[in-house]
């Protein structure tokens, strides 16, 4: 089922029976969610749209970081056979502006295939990514397959995300989901925050952990003119995150597999983003709270959005 409005991408739209909530994703940009509506209003940051999102990984919708999340602290981390040399020049990476690599394929490369065609009153969608190409494995040279699940319940949107080493090598876990939340018509000053307990990471001048930091507070606050770009750590129960204005609000729950947190807004930008991460930035490198899984195993990890 098509939605004109994604750039002339072909899209995948879902809805919940209860007709509350509207997803849409899009196959040929990384499986991006580049809309969500509740009851009609879009609770994502549009950004530059779709088509510059699969180019060159521009801000928008609920993009999958993949096969990490957020930054490397240089270009090449261990391998199984051997350093990994990451080329700068490679199309499928994005550089940061201190030319590390960031958020791993440029989502546009990445060939995800539908396991079926939903119908006119689907409410998920199910895809697969078999990570076997000479180009993927250039820079993440580990044969095995990703599936990206996602369903809608009532107001609630909950994507699961299984990795599985089914070629015969164990694969590290290191990716996460950048969800560009917004209140639409809402002064972002005004929005209030809710964030789990929680303990910041020490970062260096390239946005890279270095140490472990004291407990995040407050945890309830008004955004006010504030910028954020901080990795959390030490999760509490129940990991709920939350912006809300006026009668809106919006949770980010992580439901399993997802260990760390980035929040990211910027004062010139409506959106903020709490994002889901299955080990810490850089990962890869410091080997820091990697999920590593064997030959055979599978790893899942699962978060939702719930709209009120």
């Amino acid at each position: 089922m098509g939605d004109p409005g994604a750039d002339g991408f072909d899209t995948v739209v879902i809805e919940s029976p209860s007709e509350e909530l509207r997803a849409t994703f899009v196959p040929r940009a990384g499986m991006v969610c580049c809309s969500l509506r509740h009851r009609g209003v879009e609770l994502l940051a549009q950004g530059s749209g779709v088509r510059a999102y699969a180019q060159r990984g521009a801000t928008m919708g609920i993009p999958l970081l993949y096969p990490w999340a957020n930054r490397l602290a240089r270009l090449r981390y261990p391998g199984p056979q051997g350093e990994v040399q990451l080329d700068p020049a490679d199309p499928l990476l994005k550089l940061d502006q201190n030319g590390l690599p960031i958020h791993g394929a440029i989502a546009g490369a990445l060939p995800w295939e539908l396991l079926e065609r939903p119908g006119a009153e689907a409410d998920q969608v199910h895809a697969r990514l078999a990570w076997h190409s000479p180009e993927l494995l250039a820079i993440f040279p580990y044969r095995h397959t990703v599936e990206l699940h996602a369903r809608l319940a009532g107001a609630e949107l909950t994507i699961t995300t299984t990795v599985r080493a089914d070629r015969g090598c164990a694969v590290p876990v290191s990716f996460g989901f950048h969800p560009y939340l917004t209140i639409a018509g809402a002064d972002r000053r005004h929005w209030l925050i809710e964030l789990p307990p929680a303990n910041r990471l020490l970062l260096d001048e390239r946005m890279i952990p270095i140490a472990a930091g004291q407990p995040v507070e407050p945890r309830r606050f008004r955004l006010a003119d504030g910028d954020w770009d901080d990795s959390l750590t030490g999760l509490g129960q129940p990991v709920v995150f939350s912006v809300s204005a006026g009668e809106r609000r919006i949770d980010v729950r992580f439901l399993r597999g997802f260990s760390h947190a980035q929040i990211y807004t910027l004062t010139a930008q409506s959106f903020i983003c709490f994002e889901p991460m299955t080990a810490p930035t850089n990962a890869l490198i410091s080997r820091d709270a990697l999920p590593i899984i064997s030959a055979g195993e599978t790893f899942q990890a699962e978060f939702s959005i719930v709209a009120s």
